[in-house]
């Protein structure tokens, strides 16, 4: 996962050391010494050198006590956290003291002379200088819709599949990234229970599955319910409640020191020996620290058992939060055409965000921002943006209009003809569904200055009332 050059340019070093390679050098070991400061979360090294003169340096590492990786000549950087590495390298605690980045030498010819630099970089308290000198360039760097699963699990949890002797066991993490892949989807979210065990693995496939991003998550699974954290650069404590454990804020806190954001999973189970822990009870959330409630989860899309219901409570309550969807995928090998209430095929639902590019970033600010819509049935094809106007102003989801005006409301749908799109008012549908003529509709609905207050919203159902896909909130403001 080499970071791109603008990368390091824009992130300055914590250490710098720099030096000489000469033909004396030859098939020797130099070693580059450095200091860890207490407190230290991630470690990120770049070793750049002339390579003019045929001088071939390989690069590792050793901390104060022992080996902590090794790469050879085949990359030019490295990250160790406690909770995951650049393959080659173990990760683990990050002991405070003299480390040491070992330079070996096979080739550098008589009379040569080649100047090394090796750059280290540190995540410390707020500081994330390691974390953004290992960032990814973006897979694709324009502004679109991204189509992904934010929940799915694999053997570092629950996940499973069959062997190749035909056994039920814990599922290789490829298998499930593979299952992505094969099912188009531009980003996924590895979101493996309390653990931060498959953050190494998904440094060592991201390379090979490059045209699919790849974000490191964790359901925080606590007796009080289930959340989803997005792009943590670290273990958060999911302890809540137990002695010396987090409160649920102070759980919150920690999500957000640990450069993540915050969704709730599956809101509405119960919660019991029915589903243990499954519904979220904790009723000190702070709702200003979360950014989105998994408003459809796997198969279950209307019914007192989904999302839906308690996202719209919560937006009426005046939060803002963004509605996602996920499979919460535990078998890649579940089929695509499962039936509710069995399990979902990674990929079905979708959560479809408008981002500025495809990067584990840009998704989650899209997230952040709101315009998003959920595909139920997980196409590559349909299409929801909402947008609403007046007196000239104009938002589209995730945006915020002043309300207590004439207002109008559009919609482009596209992928969905014969279905029916109806405008959602605070929660409830105002009554005024429009048929869908054709795969590339315009619609639109007037609300009149009364109407306009809260939060409005537009899905689209198929003739049987079933839910196609569902769109986030244009907010009104009602001073």
């Amino acid at each position: 996962m080499a970071a791109p050059v603008a990368a390091i340019e824009q992130t300055p070093p914590d250490v710098t050391v720099t030096g000489e390679i000469t033909g004396g050098d030859h098939q020797t070991y130099r070693e580059v010494p450095f200091d860890v400061p207490e407190g230290t979360e991630r470690i990120t090294a770049v070793l750049s050198y002339d390579k003019s003169n045929k001088t071939v340096v390989d690069m590792g590492v050793w901390d104060p006590a022992r080996f902590r990786g090794w790469s050879g000549g085949s990359r030019d950087r490295f990250t160790i956290a406690p909770s995951d590495a650049t393959p080659g390298y173990l990760p683990g605690a990050l002991p405070a003291g003299r480390w040491r980045v070992m330079l070996g030498v096979p080739n550098a010819r008589t009379d040569s002379r080649a100047r090394y630099s090796v750059q280290i970089f540190f995540d410390r308290a707020a500081e994330r200088r390691a974390t953004a000198a290992i960032a990814d360039p973006p897979l694709k760097p324009g502004p679109g819709w991204y189509r992904g699963d934010l929940h799915m699990h694999d053997a570092h949890s629950d996940g499973s599949c069959q062997s190749r002797g035909g056994r039920k066991v814990p599922c290789p993490l490829f298998r499930t990234v593979a299952a992505a892949a094969e099912a188009g989807l531009d980003f996924i979210a590895v979101t493996d229970h309390n653990t931060t065990a498959h953050f190494s693995g998904l440094r060592e496939l991201q390379p090979y599955f490059d045209t699919m991003l790849l974000i490191p998550g964790i359901e925080v699974t606590t007796f009080g319910g289930h959340a989803n954290i997005f792009g943590p650069t670290r273990f958060v404590d999911f302890r809540v409640g137990a002695p010396g454990g987090p409160e649920i804020r102070a759980l919150q806190r920690d999500v957000v020191a640990a450069g993540a954001i915050m969704s709730i999973n599956h809101p509405a189970l119960p919660s019991g020996e029915q589903c243990m822990g499954c519904g979220w009870t904790w009723k000190d959330t702070d709702y200003g620290a979360v950014t989105a409630i998994e408003a459809i989860n796997g198969t279950m899309t209307d019914g007192p058992f989904a999302g839906l219901g308690f996202w719209y409570a919560r937006l009426n309550e005046g939060h803002r939060l963004t509605g996602i969807a996920a499979s919460d995928n535990h078998n890649p090998d579940v089929a695509a055409g499962n039936p509710a209430p069995g399990p979902a095929p990674i990929g079905r639902p979708r959560t479809v965000v408008h981002a500025s590019a495809l990067s584990t970033p840009a998704i989650l600010d899209g997230l952040r921002a709101g315009n998003v819509f959920l595909d139920i049935e997980g196409t590559d094809t349909r299409l929801l943006e909402v947008d609403a106007t007046a007196k000239g102003q104009r938002a589209t989801m995730g945006e915020t209009l002043p309300g207590r005006r004439r207002t109008t409301v559009g919609a482009h749908i596209a992928g969905a003809t014969g279905a029916f799109a109806e405008l959602i008012l605070n929660g409830q549908p105002t009554g005024e569904r429009q048929l869908i003529r054709s795969d590339d509709a315009r619609l639109d609905w007037a609300l009149n200055a009364g109407q306009s207050c809260g939060w409005l919203a537009v899905n689209v159902r198929g003739s049987t009332g079933k839910l196609l896909l569902a769109g986030n909130p244009v907010y009104l403001a009602c001073g």
